[in-house]
């Protein structure tokens, strides 16, 4: 039930607006002076008061209130009610003003409109004070060497704007440490804006990040924000930045140089201060010599580096996690079967650990895990090597065994491109080199 305190000089409006709030499942405190008022202020969910008091008035009353940093909503009453006060009671941070006389329906309106905007209020605060514990470095599993040295390195440049290239294989977890520096700086309370480069098709790509004006392209109905003008003054994370054609390497470029851009279909250039942070699971270096990744862009992301080590070169850190996760999904892992989960060698690196912990969990027999009941799916890796005397089919070269390879991924990704390049291990960008230098369409 919502408290609401009532500061209301005149006796008769005092008792009817309290009956009323009663009658309709409020709470209510009345009192008669602003001084009353900031003594019962504490406990409250909303504040009506007037605006002509004995001693301080309602103004007075609501500096005094904001000065003790309370944040509750305070709705001013007037029976001379200007523009003037209204605004002036709006800038001392009233929610909102009632002139008098008012009706007691609009009244309960009012009051469920400013509750409403208070729990939304509580709720987002909330949000943000969880996503703040979340991204905290004592809760980001990594208590090897190396992950410590990487939590050293983002405490420093958290709270600088420089730009971050985060490298490492697919599941390291970049995406947490991109959100922990973000959550570590002045930024924090601004958007943090994720795109993910490989899903983005490439026609599509221009229009989403920096936007589109109405008419520059079919079903362009009205204009659009695009993702680098909606992140202003937050951080921007390019994930699988590799991945990204060379006609948007050149619109990041200028981003970073400049923190300009324009709109699609559009000549006005516009203005964004966000912070990059983008991420990679490929070599850029190799793109570089590939010729499909622009030097002078690798330079502007490579200002600080962090290469975020796989799972298997820190597995002092299996056994933290494998508590984190089965805490996380409600299990108990017995230590045979994290020393099983220890010895595996996680190609899929942190995301993969997880889903086998949650799998092992669900469907383990018994209230506990044991090394038996773990279900590590080794099913696409355990093919045996070739022999070193046989490893290329009879009467076939290297190159012509590579056009088969990709041939035979493109059919099984029905020609889409991208997922052809996953199928490969290869960035979008590697896989046309390659079939630019084949000719293969």
């Amino acid at each position: 039930m919502s408290v609401i305190l009532v500061i209301e000089d005149e006796e008769k409006y005092r008792r009817v607006i309290g009956l009323h709030l009663s009658s309709s499942g409020f709470q209510v405190k009345a009192v008669a002076t602003a001084e009353e008022g900031l003594k019962n202020a504490a406990d409250v969910d909303l504040v009506l008061t007037d605006l002509k008091l004995p001693g301080m008035d309602g103004l007075a009353f609501l500096e005094q209130l904001r000065a003790q940093n309370m944040n509750t909503p305070v709705i001013v009453m007037s029976a001379f009610g200007t523009v003037e006060i209204a605004v002036d009671a709006m800038k001392k941070g009233a929610v909102d003003f009632l002139p008098k006389p008012f009706s007691l329906d609009h009244l309960t309106v009012v009051v469920e409109k400013a509750l409403e905007v208070r729990k939304l209020r509580d709720e987002n605060r909330e949000l943000r004070e969880a996503l703040n514990q979340r991204y905290q470095f004592e809760n980001i599993i990594g208590r090897s060497a190396a992950m410590q040295e990487i939590f050293g390195t983002v405490t420093r440049i958290a709270p600088t704007r420089a730009t971050v290239l985060l490298c490492g294989e697919s599941g390291v977890g970049k995406d947490v440490i991109a959100r922990a520096i973000h959550h570590h700086s002045p930024r924090k309370d601004k958007p943090f804006v994720k795109i993910n480069c490989t899903a983005i098709p490439e026609n599509l790509m221009e229009s989403e990040l920096f936007g589109y004006e109405k008419g520059a392209f079919t079903g362009a109905n009205t204009s659009k924000a695009g993702k680098f003008e909606t992140a202003n003054a937050g951080t921007v994370f390019l994930d699988e930045i590799g991945d990204v054609p060379g006609s948007i390497q050149v619109k990041l470029l200028r981003i970073l140089q400049d923190r300009e851009f324009e709109r699609l279909g559009s000549n006005r250039t516009l203005h964004t201060d966000v912070r990059i942070i983008a991420a990679t699971n490929v070599d850029l270096r190799a793109a570089l010599e590939q010729g499909t990744f622009r030097e002078d862009l690798y330079y502007r992301l490579n200002v600080v580096p962090l290469n975020i080590p796989p799972l298997r070169e820190r597995k002092e850190d299996i056994p933290y996690l494998v508590e984190h996760f089965a805490r996380k999904f409600g299990g108990v892992l017995s230590e045979a079967a994290i020393d099983r989960l220890v010895a595996y060698h996680w190609p899929g690196n942190v995301r993969e650990l997880e889903n086998v912990v949650e799998r092992s969990i669900l469907l383990a027999p018994g209230p506990r895990v044991e090394a038996e009941d773990v279900r590590i799916d080794t099913g696409q890796r355990a093919r045996p090597a070739a022999a070193a005397d046989n490893f290329l089919p009879e009467g076939i070269t290297l190159d012509q065994y590579e056009q088969s390879l990709i041939r035979e991924a493109l059919k099984r990704a029905d020609g889409n491109k991208s997922q052809a390049a996953r199928l490969l291990g290869l960035t979008r960008n590697a896989l046309r080199y390659r079939l630019a230098q084949m000719g293969i369409e």
